[in-house]
């Protein structure tokens, strides 16, 4: 089997016999290989325009993922895995949740979607506010929102382990806070994390941010550094990312992934998981 080979990893939570044989004649393969209950690797595919075309448009009419990949790709040729938090390594977006409990929830996440989008430039400014709308928030709201709404996304746990065995550094990197950063990392035994800082004042939320917004410079530039002191090229890094704050930080990687994201994220990133967890990566790779 020559390096040039390509394989199509196609995957969702319920992938039967059926699709997995309609796939296979979409993207004329040679030959398939169950990974696992939800994957399928289709091995030596055709790899022309129109072919490509076919199985992106059949993969999202059957909401199947999909990823082509060369033959013999393994996790370990991997130095970094960075990844956002809200909405990507968990379920919900924080600052919303704190929002929910004075009942601003409908305004903070209205400029929350704008921003994730992409139609609000100005990532800063936009957290300003929603930040500002949180003045007098008492600061047991977000002891409650950790333990009472923030979930880890489907994978997230299997895939930190998995990244970690094979070698890899891990990185969390948010335009959230760092009161939810810093309790995820020491629960999933990450390797560093960065996100913003909430002043508190007297019990209660000031509405203001201390210090240097992480937006989407500061996420690019925290990944950059991280992959430095880990010695990583950008083609050993994968990064995984659901809103235009993260376009910077995904267009270093090698392995850009488009997590549940925005379309204008899906539209620039090499991968997207849509229907799978997170340790859908995981399938991407030949042990």
């Amino acid at each position: 089997m020559s390096s040039e080979t390509t394989h199509l990893v196609v995957q969702s939570p319920a992938l039967s016999a059926e699709a997995v044989e309609q796939a296979a004649a979409v993207a004329m393969a040679n030959g398939s290989f169950r990974i696992n209950a939800t994957a399928v690797r289709l091995t030596d595919v055709a790899t022309d325009e129109q072919t490509r075309r076919d199985v992106r448009e059949w993969c999202a009419q059957a909401g199947v993922d999909y990823a082509y990949v060369p033959a013999r790709h393994r996790l370990a040729d991997y130095k970094v895995l960075a990844m956002d938090m809200d909405s990507t390594l968990i379920n919900i977006e924080c600052i919303d949740e704190i929002a929910d409990f004075i009942g601003k929830k409908a305004q903070v996440a209205a400029i929350t979607e704008a921003a994730m989008r992409g139609e609000i430039r100005d990532f800063s400014e936009s957290l300003r506010r929603r930040v500002a709308l949180l003045e007098g928030t008492p600061s047991e709201a977000l002891e409650r929102v950790y333990e009472d709404r923030l979930r880890l996304n489907p994978g997230a746990e299997k895939l930190v382990e998995q990244a970690h065995a094979a070698g890899l550094k891990v990185l969390l990197v948010s335009g959230g806070f760092t009161y939810f950063t810093d309790r995820l990392r020491e629960r999933l035994s990450l390797d560093a994390a960065h996100a913003n800082v909430l002043e508190i004042d007297n019990g209660v939320l000031t509405g203001r941010v201390l210090g240097d917004i992480v937006d989407a410079y500061g996420k690019a530039l925290h990944l950059r550094e991280f992959a430095q002191r880990h010695g990583a090229r950008n083609e050993q890094i994968i990064a995984i990312g659901d809103g235009a704050n993260d376009l910077q930080m995904l267009g270093l990687a090698g392995i850009s992934v488009a997590y549940r994201a925005k379309p204008v994220v899906r539209e620039q990133t090499r991968y997207a998981l849509s229907h799978s967890g997170l340790d859908g990566v995981l399938n991407w790779f030949e042990t």
